[in-house]
């Protein structure tokens, strides 16, 4: 006998007639609106207006709604090759994160660049939001199965009993590792440390490259619990696309940090040889 949490809750949340509101979506409109307000909230803290959120939204969730179900069925192609209607059905689940990450970043440059925004600066502003959206987005797949995890013995494996939860076949009724639930604490700890730590940053863009190196790194442990196929070396895509970003940031961060270091010596330099120009007239007076 199979021991673990039971999910046996019905994924369409409401219907009426031939609309249907699944707790995925719903999470993930909750997810939006709370991301919203924090990033306007942290955007007046950083010294940009908060209505420049409220413009870039659209384009971004445009955009990373684009890129995440395009790395979606990139990853899971044999399915829609099967069956290529479901392509469409965005409401069921099936949003990639790194397809999400992509058409978001793109969309915030272009924006950026093109109301004149620093953008590295508005990168950092959106990173308590992105993760607070991801936090409750990953609520809603919970009961929409679309994340599970590999099978497990564990207590608090999840077993879905409901026939309308989207779980891959072979999995109905048997215990699986809530992953969801594992990117969850994993994203609270990160957001956590990065609020703790964000005034140490020593110039624009270094929070979100720690952003981007910490989830990737959780990203990529937490994939080996996860049913995706193999693509490389023995990886997943998303542990492939991981190692990739951190590799990038990693560097993109060094050289931030090198870049500022060089900034804070010519600064300084430049107000020791001040300070000693304006000490010269004075010296010459007591001579």
């Amino acid at each position: 006998m199979w021991t673990g949490i039971i999910i046996n809750i019905d994924p369409v949340m409401l219907r009426i007639g031939y609309f249907e509101l699944r707790w995925y979506s719903f999470a993930i409109i909750l997810g939006v609106i709370a991301a919203m307000f924090v990033a306007a909230r942290d955007a007046r803290k950083a010294g940009l207006p908060s209505e420049e959120i409220y413009y870039l939204l659209p384009w971004a969730l445009a955009a990373g709604l684009l890129g995440a179900r395009l790395f979606h069925v990139i990853d899971y192609w044999v399915y829609y090759m099967r069956y290529p209607l479901q392509i469409m059905a965005i409401q069921q689940g099936g949003l990639a994160i790194w397809g999400a990450m992509a058409g978001g970043i793109i969309a915030v440059i272009i924006y950026a660049r093109v109301r004149r925004i620093p953008v590295l600066r508005l990168f950092d502003v959106l990173v308590p939001a992105l993760l607070v959206a991801q936090i409750i987005g990953r609520a809603g797949c919970i009961i929409n199965g679309d994340s599970p995890g590999s099978m497990t013995d564990l207590p608090w494996a999840f077993i879905y009993l409901n026939l309308d939860a989207v779980v891959p076949e072979g999995l109905y009724g048997v215990p699986t590792h809530p992953y969801p639930v594992y990117e969850m604490l994993w994203n609270g700890l990160v957001l956590g440390f990065l609020l703790a730590i964000r005034r140490r940053f020593k110039t624009d863009g270094m929070m979100f490259l720690s952003y981007l190196i910490l989830y990737s790194v959780g990203r990529f442990g937490l994939s080996f619990v996860r049913i995706e196929d193999i693509v490389f070396l023995g990886l997943r895509q998303a542990q492939v696309i991981a190692v990739i970003t951190v590799l990038v940031a990693v560097a993109l961060f060094a050289f931030l940090g090198a870049k500022a270091n060089k900034a804070a010596e010519l600064a300084e330099i430049a107000a020791t040889d001040e300070a000693g120009e304006s000490q010269e007239p004075g010296d010459k007076q007591d001579a």
